[in-house]
């Protein structure tokens, strides 16, 4: 007889092989199916509600390893949430305005922009956002994130833009919005201005001059063969210099330098010396910056007086303690100009090209004229110095090109006007990791102005209406019917028709006597667009509601997202528009560089699905410390995908070994489990309140190792191999292999629920073929809740300790089987020593041997008793031989009474009785 045929073998239709990147299409069909995210929704409709609201991407290209990461991260969350007892909507969004859409669709030469209207270009800009969001929206479907795709938000809609308008007009009914001839960040690649939000850092070299400014009038205070020293890395704005400040607290000195006569900080003058290569230098006379105020000193290049001002922002750190002041491109400058009645000159165009107002130099780009400016500086005697430094400018993110301080009119939004409240606001937020609090708060806490205003075509217009006498009209007339025009219409009809056909009917206006009105051809900035979304969707829609209660982004969105949604919802209703924010870093290559496509170290979520599938991706993510900079690499993600492959084994064997199991009919109560199988049912509660802690903290670091490590550690390597003998070799309704099915039942009902937010695909795979489940689909579920037993720490402890022991038999019988005493450990007898508590424990044990998985086990006396031959470890002593008897054909138990049944001569007497039943 083969009594191979008569063992319970696992029996499952689940495959071993995940087969990811086959099957999860598959699985994603059927949830299309299923409707699943409208179920969902209808399943916990009526429960708290819990919104996480979705910063939108921009429409442009596929998707890259970051947004997988942050789309993964948010999945997980709102998944956690509706198993968790909330109801979870989650409304994708899109940002669809701007720049890099003009671009795109310029470069791809289908589009002829000098060719056709405004209006005709927006038509085609919009189509191309569709398309993109298009692409992107299968993209993120095919990474399992769930959520209303039909009905995402659009930062283009109209009820979007109608809402955005709103906000705006509330902020002017504030008093926040007014216009302004102010220095701005401006981008002559991108032909705009630019906010703060839009700026990042990189080196440039750049030119460092030292230049002599001759005094022209002393006021008593400084002789006329006085030169005053600046010194600037922008020479190209030495054509708009208007005066020259200096701190009245600090201490000034005229030097005679090798034979010129140089007014400096006091200071500076060492640090001077050496970087000027002075040879003799000698202080001839002092005052305090105070008493130079009014002094006139002569343009080095122009007729034109520069003159001497003071300035608080003057310091000591660089350069001479002088500043070149040019209005026209610094705030300090435009500020302390003001301050003395000085204009605001600017001699760059909107390209970066130089004016007639800077003569000599005109049709320049400003980086060209540099170097014909300190030559003309050289030849007027005034250049001390020219050399190059390499330092952190200030680039555009969108084109990665150097921009400048540019004066022009803008409209900007008042942040001093409502910086209490932000900053009290910043306060009520929790924010995680905590330093986002300090982080968004110092950006806050100086910053005055946010310009609003863009020159470009493709966005949304600022509404404002301007008469004949050029006074701008933003009345709430006149934007309340803006918001109506656009929320029937769309923002294009404000490019389609004339100011008049705009205005409500039968307008009229003080400045405008004749009837004749023009409008406003700027932008907003995009991220006034997706700053109002708080309002134009959470308000808007009747699923949200607001504040929400998470937003969840990279950490650059605290100078843009988080930043721009907290200034807008503030201004409007005083609060911030989320409870939480949650920020996480970028993500690198396997070496910690950032991933370029010119380094060619990119890594394609596209590619990986394809090869690894998305449960791949959606469990790395889950692995890392998220929310500092975290590294991803073909050799990382092929260990999370071993890791993948070790809680896909777990699951199928507890699959496997639930054949013929009705937990309806054979379960068995706790009380009546054996003493392990309860050890084993209070693990999992512990891991049940372990990991749903983890969720609720957003540590998926932490869920993801204690899953893991229940797995391989508990399950795997202890319990199941433990389990085995019972469950193969065993009648099918044994009492003790019903209570080993009872552990396995639950440990995988609730495994599959834990891992359900991270695993989405392999989840629900495994919940068809779980016995006795209602729910068709594992989102449909709730997560288990941690179940607490009576004496339950005594049976941890107890249990925890025999671990100990067991890791140190298991450690004897590998040293016995490498000398070749045993083979396999089930041809073992081991004989066990220890002190009296830990023979008191092992005593307690019922079927030690089993437990131990070998073939007999003796509790032997206290240490003292060992033999020599012994091995010692800390709690026991081991002795370990050969078991004495025979090996059954079908447990491979050595033991005495194999063929004490005549009939099966090959079995122990348990095996026989066992077949002869079958």
């Amino acid at each position: 007889m083969n009594y191979k045929d008569t063992l319970l073998m696992p029996k499952t239709e689940f495959p071993m092989r995940g087969n990811l990147p086959q099957r999860e299409p598959d699985i994603q069909q059927k949830w299309e199916e299923l409707n699943i995210y409208e179920k969902v929704q209808n399943h916990t409709k009526g429960r708290p509600t819990f919104i996480l609201h979705d910063g939108p991407p921009y429409a442009n290209g596929d998707i890259h390893v970051g947004h997988a990461e942050n789309k993964i991260l948010k999945d997980m969350i709102v998944r956690y949430k509706s198993m968790a007892g909330f109801h979870a909507p989650y409304v994708p969004g899109w940002d669809t305005h701007g720049l890099p859409i003009e671009t795109a669709l310029t470069k791809s030469g289908k589009v002829k922009r000098k060719e056709m209207s405004v209006a005709e270009f927006r038509k085609r800009c919009e189509e191309y956002a569709l398309t993109q969001v298009d692409r992107q929206r299968t993209q993120f479907k095919r990474l399992g994130v769930r959520g209303d795709w039909e009905n995402p938000y659009i930062t283009l809609d109209k009820s979007f833009e109608a809402r955005q308008i709103e906000v705006f007009g509330e902020m002017v009914k504030k008093g926040y919005i007014y216009k302004g001839l102010k220095p701005v960040y401006w981008s002559p690649s991108s032909e705009s201005a630019l906010a703060e939000a839009e700026i990042e850092y990189h080196d440039k070299r750049s030119a460092s001059i030292y230049v002599a400014f001759p005094v022209k009038e002393g006021k008593g205070v400084l002789q006329e063969d006085v030169s005053i020293v600046i010194w600037t890395t922008t020479p190209w704005t030495i054509p708009a210099n208007l005066g020259i400040s200096v701190h009245p607290d600090l201490d000034y000195v005229v030097v005679n330098a090798d034979g010129r006569k140089l007014l400096v900080a006091e200071a500076l003058v060492e640090t001077l010396t050496k970087e000027l290569e002075w040879k003799d230098v000698s202080v001839v006379a002092q005052m305090k910056g105070q008493e130079l105020e009014h002094i006139v000193a002569s343009h080095p290049l122009y007729e034109r007086d520069s003159l001497v001002m003071l300035g608080d922002h003057v310091t000591t750190d660089a350069g001479t303690g002088c500043v070149h002041t040019a209005p026209g491109h610094g705030e300090d400058d435009f500020l302390v100009g003001k301050r003395y009645g000085l204009d605001v000159l600017c001699p760059v165009d909107d390209r970066g090209v130089m004016t007639k107002e800077a003569p000599g130099f005109e049709g320049l780009f400003y980086d060209e004229a540099n170097k014909p400016i300190t030559e003309q500086l050289t030849e007027a005697g005034a250049l001390l110095k020219l050399s190059f430094i390499t330092h952190s400018y200030p680039h555009d993110w969108r084109t990665k090109k150097p921009v400048i301080f540019r004066a022009t009119a803008q409209w900007f939004a008042s942040i001093k006007g409502m910086r209490d409240d932000i900053l009290q606001a910043i306060a009520d937020v929790k924010w995680i990791p905590h330093w986002g609090e300090t982080r968004l708060f110092n950006m806050m806490k100086d910053r005055e102005d946010w310009c609003i205003s863009r020159q470009r075509a493709w966005g949304v217009p600022i509404p404002v209406f301007y008469g004949e006498d050029g006074e701008a009209i933003m009345t709430e007339e006149t934007i309340n019917h803006v918001v109506q025009l656009f929320r029937e219409h769309g923002s294009n009809i404000w490019f389609e028709r004339e100011a008049k056909d705009l205005l409500p009917e039968g307008f009229t206006s003080s400045h405008s006597p004749n009837g004749r009105f023009s409008k406003e051809t700027d932008i907003m900035d995009v991220w006034f667009d997706s700053g109002s979304s708080h309002w134009s969707v959470l308000e808007e829609r009747e699923d949200l509601t607001r504040p929400a209660d998470l937003y969840l982004e990279g950490s650059d969105q605290y100078r843009g997202w988080f930043n721009s949604s907290l200034s807008t919802s503030v201004a409007i209703t005083g609060k911030a528009p989320y409870k939480t924010v949650l920020s996480h870093g970028f993500v690198l290559d396997g070496e910690g560089r950032k991933m370029s496509k010119s380094v060619g170290n990119v890594m394609d979520p596209i590619k990986v699905m394809n090869q690894l599938g998305a449960d791949i991706l959606r469990l790395w993510v889950s692995s890392v410390d998220y929310q500092a900079d975290v590294r991803v690499s073909d050799d990382i993600l092929k260990q999370v995908a071993e890791v993948y492959r070790k809680i896909r084994n777990t699951l199928r064997f507890l699959l496997g070994n639930l054949h013929g199991f009705d937990p309806a009919k054979h379960s068995v109560s706790y009380e009546n489990l054996g003493e392990l199988d309860q050890y084993m049912i209070v693990k999992l509660n512990k891991l049940i309140d372990r990991v749903k802690t983890a969720y609720d903290e957003y540590q998926f670091l932490s869920v993801y190792t204690a899953i893991h490590t229940f797995c391989t550690i508990d399950l795997s390597s202890f319990y199941m191999d433990i389990a085995k003998d019972t469950l193969y070799i065993q009648a099918e309704d044994d009492p003790k292999r019903r209570n080993i099915q009872t552990v396995l039942y639950q440990a995988l009902v609730a495994i599959t629920k834990l891992v359900a937010p991270i695993l989405a695909h392999t989840s629900d795979e495994v919940w068809q073929h779980i016995p006795g489940v209602e729910e068709e689909s594992v989102q449909l579920s709730n997560l288990p809740v941690a179940v607490s037993y009576d004496g339950e720490e005594a049976l941890l402890q107890k249990w925890d300790v025999f671990m100990n022991l067991r890791d140190e038999v298991l450690k004897a019988l590998e040293q016995a089987r490498n000398e070749k005493v045993i083979g396999k450990s089930l041809t073992a007898s081991v004989t066990l020593y220890g002190d009296a508590d830990v023979k008191a424990l092992l005593e307690s044990i019922a079927d030690l041997n089993k437990t131990l998985i070998v073939s007999e086990a003796t509790v032997g006396g206290v240490k003292a008793d060992a033999p020599s031959d012994a091995q010692a470890f800390e709690h026991l002593h081991v002795v370990v031989k050969q078991a004495e008897g025979e090996t059954c054909e079908r447990c491979w138990t050595v033991t005495s009474d194999v063929g004490t049944d005549q009939k099966h001569p090959t079995l122990c007497a348990s095996c026989a009785e066992v077949v002869e039943k079958l």
